[in-house]
């Protein structure tokens, strides 16, 4: 038998933003706007939305369609074209969720890259963001006052060349660059970046801090960012150690360690990617993400952002084809109860395939979150003990519900779960 403790008595500090996710609000033929404003996503990373019709694809976000003539005059709104991203952006805004916006390009799978090359003016380049700063938060060029606080350097440098057809060395140097410009520029921003994703990480990650470190000013890094598709929960603290340690071993104890992609993956390709797709928009798929939640919530790190909720192989929220909810869906509506009631308090699973976070609010309203995640073939029910006080209805995401209240129990006392299930405890 399974236990968990729980302790409400003892709080660990907030509820951290584990329900982030890529991307938002798809709105063409149909839109899921009021699910996703339901869901409360509390931030959207914009990579990749160029890819998606709904969002304008190759006209939005990336900086080569923001500033698509790259010898035209940085300083002239008139080189600039905001107006899909502006649409795209707007509708996540009006959701209520903030947005985490992406300086740089899309990955590019084509045979001939186009945009993930080297800009040819680094300088100019860290002009250019500025400019689309100015434009979402201080109104320049026609433009708005979104307070958007964090803005990302690039995405997955270390990913060559789908998207970085350089070296390690003039990455660093566009880094630098622009990092410099725009905390001159804006000093109350959160920059930073790049976003790392691929086996290379660990490397490019020491040899970015060497390269930082070693200036005659440390320069200021308010973030870190970087990738993990996995098929394991565990392994999001494993890394979360992993990159927090390595921050701090370089001085950069105050830098956010914020994981901004992330999903269950077996492969990328032929059977090992059919079968993580059949997962990710499956009962499984929500368990999985359910358990990473936890498992981020109760690590080092910051931050995590889903990828993706934009209509892709990767959305295990919204349907492909009909954008009504998927069972991944009400996993991240069924942790943002416990974001919005504001405080962890301690929980403890001595099983590694029952995950939990517990929270409660300043009003004495408790919650608790259980999951049950298995990647074992034939799994069976499981008894899980909780030793806690209270009386709590019982709201269960499995095959045959997305979370409806399915029950009542009296604690302590015993619940039964069935493999690849969330349930969300909530005081009656």
């Amino acid at each position: 038998m399974a236990q968990i403790q729980i302790w409400w008595d003892e709080p660990l500090g907030k509820i951290k933003p584990m329900h982030a996710v890529n991307n938002g609000v798809a709105q063409g033929r149909m839109n899921n706007f009021e699910d996703y404003r339901a869901a409360g996503f509390p931030y959207m990373r914009n990579h990749d939305a160029s890819y998606c019709e709904e969002y304008g694809n190759e006209h939005c976000v990336d900086i080569s369609a923001v500033f698509p003539d790259f010898d035209a005059d940085p300083d002239d709104p008139a080189s600039y074209e905001f107006a899909e991203t502006d649409a795209y952006l707007g509708r996540n805004v009006e959701a209520g969720t903030k947005i985490f916006y992406r300086l740089g390009q899309r990955i590019e799978h084509t045979v001939k890259k186009y945009n993930v090359n080297p800009p040819k003016d680094f300088q100019k380049w860290a002009v250019v963001c500025e400019h689309i700063i100015r434009h979402y938060n201080e109104g320049w060029a026609d433009g708005h006052h979104w307070n958007i606080e964090y803005w990302e350097i690039w995405n997955e440098p270390d990913v060559t060349p789908l998207c970085w057809t350089g070296t390690v060395e003039e990455f660093c140097d566009l880094f630098v660059k622009t990092i410099v410009h725009l905390k001159n520029c804006f000093p109350h921003l959160r920059i930073g970046g790049p976003a790392l994703g691929g086996s290379y990480s660990m490397y490019f990650m020491k040899y970015l801090l060497g390269v930082l470190t070693s200036l005659d000013e440390p320069l200021p890094l308010d973030f870190f960012s970087w990738h993990l598709y996995t098929t394991d929960p565990h392994t999001a603290a494993k890394e979360a150690v992993l990159f927090r340690e390595t921050l701090d071993n370089a001085g950069y104890t105050h830098t956010e360690s914020i994981l901004n992609e992330w999903n269950y993956i077996e492969g990328f390709f032929d059977e090992p990617f059919r079968r993580s797709v059949e997962t990710i928009i499956g009962r499984k798929g929500a368990a999985f993400s359910a358990a990473f939640m936890c498992e981020g919530q109760n690590s080092p790190v910051d931050m995590l952002m889903y990828y993706d909720a934009r209509p892709s192989f990767y959305n295990g929220l919204f349907d492909f084809y009909t954008l009504r909810p998927l069972k991944g869906y009400y996993a991240f509506s069924m942790f943002n109860e416990l974001y919005q009631m504001g405080t962890q308090v301690k929980a403890v699973s001595d099983d590694d395939e029952i995950y939990t976070v517990c929270a409660k609010d300043a009003d004495g309203n408790r919650a608790a979150y259980l999951v049950y995640f298995t990647n074992r073939e034939n799994a069976e029910e499981k008894s899980v003990e909780i030793a806690a006080g209270g009386i709590f209805d019982i709201f269960t995401l499995d095959e045959s519900h997305n979370k409806e209240k399915t029950g009542l129990v009296t604690l302590p006392g015993t619940i039964v779960m069935q493999p690849n299930t969330v349930l969300l405890l909530k005081n009656a």
